[in-house]
């Protein structure tokens, strides 16, 4: 069976679409995010398999600027609606989309592309490596109780319309984006994705609310969520389901949580995708009776190696030549001399020096926000260390303050 691949016009972007929505299960978007999905989409960065009668595989890809340690935002591919009719399965329309899709990656200037996976096996063989992890909670409110740092009383908490709140909402995550390795810097018309409420979405639960934290009438922070009611007989046991919190200090971050923890006829507070370093973990009283998991986050591909490499910080000074292994992207193969100064800035150069380590590439993108240890790659037989204590150097160099985190799906 042949099919073509190709730039899906205009006219055909709702069957593309459609496509998308079959390989996912087949359930159709909810009216109002469709809306929004078509209104972020760039289908001039979308491509797909025509069989001359229909679509049957689709990828896309969104132009995102991503903090990378340093706080410098990195142009990056937002890989996403990735999917292959069940029909064409196992003909590689898979692997000439990813292929295809990175060469363009690399013709738009941009060193990084950056996906969320449905399933963790499918995209290393691309060189896509696992660099952040997401942390998913469920608090037994009712028995657990926070330490609250000094100043949390003079916090006050107010709710405030979603749709209203946008722009202070808006204001604290861009304070907080630059510090925060993996997190996408808002392109136009993406604050629309944190208050987009599609009745489907809620899992039972109420409508999308919000609160704002203010000190001295300043918005400090924010968090948004659902109320799911529940009775076990006379008892009630709710449960607060938080979408989005964020704060700019300590004591704000701490009045959030002691306010979802405190919401009426609720016992339980739970989230999904918070930094696996998140502070909650240490205002709690009892963490063993909050149930945690840690899964999969954003997956790093290093498009342009030398440009990836120069545009992070490095918290130590480095001088290390890596043999780097990607038979996906050839260009980006072979030797390479990294050095970082004392100020972390970088450069990467060919080398025909002997290498100290061997790395993939998928290796390098797990490593490259700094969430995860090179000594932990090597460890599991990852990286090759061929002089001794460059592993030691170029993990530490690699190694950031505050782990990297992708606070939302694109």
């Amino acid at each position: 069976m042949t099919t073509e691949l190709r730039v899906p016009p205009a006219s055909e972007w709702d069957a593309w679409f459609t496509c998308v929505e079959l390989a996912f299960g087949g359930v159709p978007t909810a009216p109002e995010s469709r809306e929004m999905y078509d209104a972020l989409a760039r289908p001039d960065r979308a491509i797909g398999h025509w069989d001359g009668s229909a679509w049957v595989g689709t990828a896309g890809a969104h132009a995102f600027r991503m903090s990378v340690p340093g706080g410098a935002a990195v142009p990056a591919a937002g890989v996403t609606m990735v999917g292959v009719a069940a029909t064409h399965r196992r003909q590689g329309l898979l692997r000439s989309m990813m292929r295809r899709q990175l060469e363009d990656v690399r013709a738009w200037g941009e060193p990084l592309a950056v996906l969320t996976a449905s399933e963790p096996s499918i995209y290393g063989r691309f060189g896509y490596g696992a660099a952040t992890g997401e942390l998913n909670l469920r608090i037994d409110s009712s028995r657990v109780g926070l330490s609250l740092p000094p100043g949390t009383e003079e916090v006050r908490i107010r709710y405030a319309s979603p749709a209203g709140a946008l722009d202070a909402c808006e204001a604290v995550y861009a304070r907080l984006a630059a510090g925060r390795p993996g997190t996408p810097l808002r392109q136009p018309g993406w604050e629309r994705l944190p208050v987009n409420d599609p009745e489907g979405g809620r899992a039972g639960g109420s409508p999308l609310q919000c609160v704002l934290a203010e000190r001295d009438g300043e918005v400090t922070g924010y968090a948004t969520f659902h109320v799911r009611p529940s009775w076990d007989g006379p008892r009630p046991q709710g449960t607060v389901a938080v979408r989005d919190l964020a704060a700019l200090d300590p004591a704000s971050y701490a009045a959030l949580w002691r306010f979802l923890f405190g919401i009426d006829l609720t016992s339980v507070v739970e989230c999904r995708n918070r930094p696996v370093d998140d502070a909650v973990l240490r205002l709690v009283s009892d963490v063993r009776r909050c149930e945690v998991r840690v899964w999969d986050g954003l997956y790093v591909r290093l498009v342009d190696l030398p440009a990836a490499l120069e545009a992070r910080r490095y918290r130590a000074p480095v001088d290390v030549v890596l043999e780097v292994e990607d038979g996906f992207c050839p260009w980006n193969a072979g030797r390479w001399r990294l050095t970082a100064d004392e100020k972390g800035a970088a450069s990467c150069r060919r080398s025909e020096d002997p290498a100290d380590l061997s790395v993939s590439v998928r290796e390098l993108g797990a490593a490259y926000l700094g969430g995860v240890s090179l000594t932990t790659l090597a460890a599991a037989g990852l990286v090759g260390e061929h002089r001794p204590g460059a592993v030691a150097q170029a993990s530490l160099a690699f190694s950031w303050d505050v782990e990297p985190w992708c606070p939302h799906g694109f």
